[in-house]
Formats: structure tokens, sequence, C-alpha cells
């Protein structure tokens, strides 16, 4: 898809302007374009329990450079991984490029009409593994919102990176480039490889 990660645009469509998306299957160069485009990402449904999957995204996403805002009402004002707990999308201060959905598939409706009633609008709506509404990405997507279902962005991110590997999980991707490390301490590897 052409187009660019610049606000106003979803990935190749003009707001206003419908892009048929098959939901079913992304396109490398779609996720890839919304990973490296993205800095800040509310997480809603965030939990402080450390075995919980929204944590272990929070924390991994946070080791990439990501500034992730976690939302859950129930722990509204505290600390979390060094990061304010907000009630709801609204209560956040500034732009938000980002909200990933880790509640159900019919909860994430009305988290995705609160998304919309954001300005300025968030790029991406990005749901949760096992998590899909279409009638939510339609709403988005009309509104020239990308969207993004039952995928998680820390396992795109190992993928890409080729970090899943270390897993022995196949990223069907393959390459002759040397995987990029990211900053110092612990190896990790980065998508955002110098000159391109």
């Amino acid at each position: 898809m052409d187009g660019g990660p610049e606000r106003g645009l979803a990935f190749g469509a003009e707001r206003g302007h419908l892009l048929a998306m098959n939901h079913d299957s992304y396109d490398d160069a779609y996720i890839r374009g919304i990973l490296t485009s993205v800095k800040r990402i509310a997480l809603v449904g965030a939990s402080a329990n450390e075995a919980r999957p929204s944590y272990i995204v929070i924390k991994y996403l946070l080791d990439r450079g990501y500034d992730v805002i976690p939302v859950n009402p129930g722990l509204a004002g505290q600390v979390l991984l060094g990061r304010t707990v907000y009630a709801d999308l609204k209560s956040i201060p500034g732009v938000i490029d980002m909200v990933e959905i880790f509640r159900n598939s019919e909860a994430a409706g009305p988290i995705t009409d609160e998304a919309l009633a954001l300005d300025p609008l968030p790029r991406v709506i990005w749901m949760q593994l096992s998590v899909r509404n279409d009638e939510a990405a339609a709403r988005a997507e009309a509104r020239g919102v990308s969207v993004v279902m039952n995928r998680c962005p820390k396992i795109e991110y190992g993928r890409f990176s080729g970090e899943i590997g270390w897993q022995g999980i196949n990223s069907r991707l393959l390459s002759s480039k040397k995987p990029t490390l990211a900053g110092k301490g612990f190896q990790k590897f980065t998508i955002n490889r110098p000159g391109g």
C-alpha cells in the first residue's frame, strides 16, 4: 500500500475515503508501517498482575521505546511499570497514536467509539489476539483510522525484528540482513534499521 504514517492518512487512504481491508490477512508492510510510525500507545485493559499478557505486552513495548499508557478504571491513579494508569482514554493528556484493546470482542465496540471521540483521532485501533469486532472496525475505518484485529503487537514486533526466532518460532520472513541490536543492556533487536 502506498501512503504513509503521517497524521491524516490511514496507510494509503485519505481520511473519509474507505479502503477495502482484508482483516483475515494483513500485508507485512501494513503491520510494519504501523509499528514503525506509532510512538504513543494507550493500552486498554492493562493489568498489574505480572503473569497477565497485558502486563507482559506493556513491559515489552516500553523496553522497545514506545510510550505506553495503561488504561484500567480499577487501577486509575496507580503507577504501573513507571506509568500512571488512567481510567479511560479521554483522561489521557496529549495525542494518542494507537489504542490497543486488551478486552473482549464485545467491549471492543464501545472502546473504539471512545477512541473515535478523541480529538485528534488516534491513527490506529489495534485489537489484541482473539479480539475481533468488524462493526467497530468499519466505524473506525470510515473515519480514516487504520485497524488491526486478532494480532499482538509484541508478537508482530518480535517477528519483524527476528526476536521471535529465539523461541524457535518461524517468523515467515527471510532476510540476509544482519539483525540490528537495540540499545544497551539485555540483548534485543529492533525493527528500525539504519538507512531504511
